[in-house]
């Protein structure tokens, strides 16, 4: 045998010395053969397609040929396999691309009638038609067929030459390929089609027309039943699997494709057009978050707020479960914005992260007071939500509780432009002009950002504590990666690290610590008495003008992001975070699986002495507690509002050398407020102890400490008139370290009247600028400019 392969193969060699002309065309031929298959078949244009990670179709956009074409799925089911070739081409797995016995039997048949009326090609001769766009059926179109069917042959496998012939014939209408035929016609996946289902797209593709719904039913039905019945009497099906199909209807009217994540597919289209992606929904928690979707929705629309989205995220591996970019709303309400990458007011949302950097910074400690008094920095007036003061409240409570003003005041000492950085680095795009344009407004919604940004954001914090913990005490460089909606793709999180990438674990334990005693929604207040109750981090915010409304709660597996309002930016005045997006949020987090609280970092945590009345570190005469705190918090400063003070044996009164025996002075230790934080705080906090007076027989400088409660610094104030058209006075208010003190009222140097205990001084001045002065009767004096003006 071998001694033939090589004496042939002399042979060759020896015409093709002896014919060189003849050789060089043979050559040339073979060449121009070899490449006549275009290395891409189909220029068409695909439609985008979206998957749920089980494979499930989600929604799909038309190809932007108007033709309802899928990208090819990759495997043909076997059913309509074996209806396609006993339908069209009993020999498709024997012959080179053409079918010889076919071809003359056409012949006959078309000359006979003298038309064409049978073309006698293969499968394989239909894709290379379908490739090329359906030229004339010629007899010198034929013989190009047939050359590039063997070609094609020669090129792809039976497989996959079905593969494009199904992904490719024309099915009726501007439905071109056998997956969208199947959803179209039968509203299934292929592989989910009956034998009756896959034989009657099997006969279509030979006559498109058919397939109109109410018309030619007779005809698609007779075809139908004799591929069925050939199926049988070729043993491809039984009799009762026969009996059965034929005995199925035909399809009558065209489903409508899924659309259970149509902004999930926009977002794929700008970057994936004419792709089919697998992505990372899950398709089951998909459609019951789109129900809550639905019902809120219904609920709301009654007040005029159109709009919601919801976002949950896996904080593991960043992927993205569900996404709703919208509610079921309509056109006139924007359907089909998708909100999850759309710019809205933070409202409060930003608060936790101002919280977590003055942590890890060491500028603050969880319970240390922070003010929370009328306040004017620079002509702006934050107000808290409800339009009350606490004097001075835990920094931890001020979050959970979401005061404006301490976080205000909190932002002043930590920095502008230092918290702008921050957010910068947590690569937040939205927030992109610089920092002065922001000011103080920066932490009350001043800025925008997007759910999926913010998601991010908390997905990266969840997971920097989670793997801190699991891997003894380490970090990843690229902890805040991007969210992830392609199965496909992994994330990479970096190299391990002893580096903390923004903020160290301490510092986001605590802030999550804080998030999580957040009140919550209406119908679950009582869920601090439950150790049954859901146990999550989370913050809400509601921006200027009650036009947006967050929600955004993690675990240590999930993260869940909830907006709602009116995409036009319409403001409604019962739209709030805790009201409106909170209950969606929770509904969503019942949804998911149960997960236990996130552990505690001791590695980036220490147990200091804090001052139990004043959370600043403790210093000698404060009572105490031990407090976890991150390593920095060593650095923070020492209780300022602890002073040791000299009593009478009565503690009733102060006193000094000058008026008392010093074997009878008790020395304290006392929790002293700055006037104004005192006046507010003693209101909420009964234990709050004004500073006794000094006895009147003692001699020597009085302590005695006073300010304005109102009016502000440069306020200006407007004069309201009564029901009867009267002009009411201005009340004045200041608040004294001694209650009891005298205080004496001057309005432009003229003397208006003193008060006592209560002090509120009712004034009448005309409009324009004026000087207040109060001196109380140790002395003390403040004054405060202000202009008055009518409305």
């Amino acid at each position: 045998m071998k001694n033939k392969l090589i004496a042939f193969s002399q042979r060759i060699i020896n015409w093709i010395k002896t014919n060189k002309i003849k050789s060089s065309i043979v050559f040339l031929l073979l060449v121009v053969y070899y490449f006549s298959l275009p290395r891409t078949l189909f220029q068409e244009p695909y439609a985008t397609v979206i998957e749920s990670k089980e494979g499930e179709l989600l929604s799909a956009k038309i190809a932007l040929d108007g033709q309802w074409r899928f990208p090819a799925q990759g495997s043909v089911p076997d059913k309509f396999k074996k209806c396609i070739v006993y339908f069209e081409d009993e020999y498709f797995y024997k012959h080179p691309g053409f079918n010889p016995v076919a071809m003359v039997n056409a012949f006959q048949q078309n000359r006979q009638a003298g038309k064409v009326v049978r073309g006698g090609s293969t499968l394989t001769q239909q894709v290379i038609r379908l490739s090329r766009n359906g030229k004339g059926r010629t007899y010198f179109e034929k013989i190009i067929e047939l050359i590039l069917a063997t070609r094609l042959e020669l090129g792809y496998s039976k497989n996959e030459i079905l593969e494009l012939y199904a992904a490719h014939a024309p099915f009726g209408g501007n439905v071109v390929g056998l997956e969208m035929a199947s959803w179209r016609y039968f509203g299934v996946q292929s592989h989910q089609l009956s034998w009756a289902e896959s034989a009657t797209l099997a006969v279509l593709p030979n006559a498109p027309s058919l397939i109109y719904p109410g018309k030619n039913q007779i005809k698609l039905l007779s075809k139908r039943n004799r591929l069925l019945l050939k199926l049988n009497q070729e043993g491809i099906i039984d009799k009762q699997t026969y009996e059965l199909s034929i005995a199925e209807p035909l399809p009558q009217k065209p489903y409508d494709l899924p659309q259970i994540a149509p902004h999930l597919l926009q977002r794929v289209a700008k970057n994936q057009e004419g792709s089919r992606v697998k992505t990372t929904i899950e398709i089951g928690l998909q459609n019951r978050v789109n129900q809550i979707a639905k019902y809120y929705y219904n609920q709301y629309k009654q007040n005029e707020v159109h709009n919601l989205a919801i976002l949950v995220i896996d904080v593991s591996n960043r992927k993205v479960m569900s996404y709703v970019g919208n509610s079921p709303t309509d056109g006139n309400h924007q359907k089909d914005v998708d909100i999850i990458d759309a710019p809205r007011s933070t409202g409060s949302i930003l608060k936790p992260l101002l919280y977590a950097g003055m942590l890890d910074d060491g500028e603050l400690l969880p319970n240390t007071l922070v003010a929370d008094i009328p306040t004017q920095i620079a002509g702006y007036t934050p107000q808290n939500f409800n339009l009350t003061f606490d004097g001075a409240v835990p920094a931890h409570r001020a979050l959970s509780r979401s005061l404006n003003i301490p976080s205000v005041l909190m932002l002043q000492d930590f920095g502008v432009n230092k918290f702008y950085e921050e957010l910068q680095r947590f690569k937040l795009r939205d927030i992109s002009k610089p920092p002065d344009h922001y000011g103080l407004s920066l932490i009350l919604g001043g800025a925008e950002s997007n759910l999926w940004d913010l998601c991010r954001t908390y997905a990266g914090l969840s997971s920097t504590l989670k793997y801190f913990n699991a891997n003894q005490g380490q970090y990843r460089t690229n902890e805040f990666a991007e969210l992830n909606y392609d199965d496909a793709f992994q994330v990479d999180f970096g190299d391990e690290t002893r580096q903390k990438n923004i903020l160290g674990a301490g510092s986001i334990w605590l802030t999550y610590n804080a998030m999580e005693q957040v009140n919550r929604p209406e119908g679950d207040e009582a869920w601090k008495f439950y150790d049954s109750s859901l146990k999550i981090a989370w913050k809400t915010g509601t921006s200027f003008g009650n036009r947006d409304a967050w929600a955004i709660g993690t675990n240590a597996k999930y993260v869940v992001g909830v907006w709602v309002g009116n995409a036009t930016g319409e403001g409604r005045p019962i739209l709030t975070g805790v009201t409106s997006a909170a209950p969606i949020l929770f509904d969503v987090f019942n949804l998911l699986p149960r997960q236990r609280w996130f552990d505690t970092p001791f590695k980036d945590l220490e147990e200091v002495e804090v001052c139990s009345l004043s959370g600043h570190l403790a210093k000698e005469g404060c009572p105490t507690i031990k407090e976890l705190v991150p390593k920095k918090g060593k650095n923070t400063s020492v209780c300022p509002y602890h002073k040791t003070v000299h009593l009478d044996k009565t503690l009733e009164f102060q006193v000094n050398s000058s008026c008392e025996n010093m074997q009878n002075i008790v020395t304290k230790n006392w929790f002293i407020l700055p006037p104004v934080m005192a006046w507010y705080y003693k209101s909420q906090h009964i234990e709050y102890l004004p500073l006794p007076p000094f006895r009147n027989d003692c001699m020597g400088t009085q302590t005695a400490t006073m300010d304005f409660i109102y009016p502000k610094t440069n306020s200006k104030i407007y004069l309201t008139k009564n029901f009867n058209s009267e002009v009411q006075p201005v009340i004045l208010k200041v608040a004294h370290s001694q209650r009891e003190s005298k205080l004496f009222w001057y309005v432009d140097k003229v003397f208006k009247g003193s008060t006592k205990t209560f002090h509120e001084m009712p004034i009448s001045a005309t409009t324009g600028f004026h000087y207040i002065t109060v001196v109380d009767e140790f002395g003390n004096e403040i004054r405060r400019k202000i202009e008055i003006v009518k409305e």
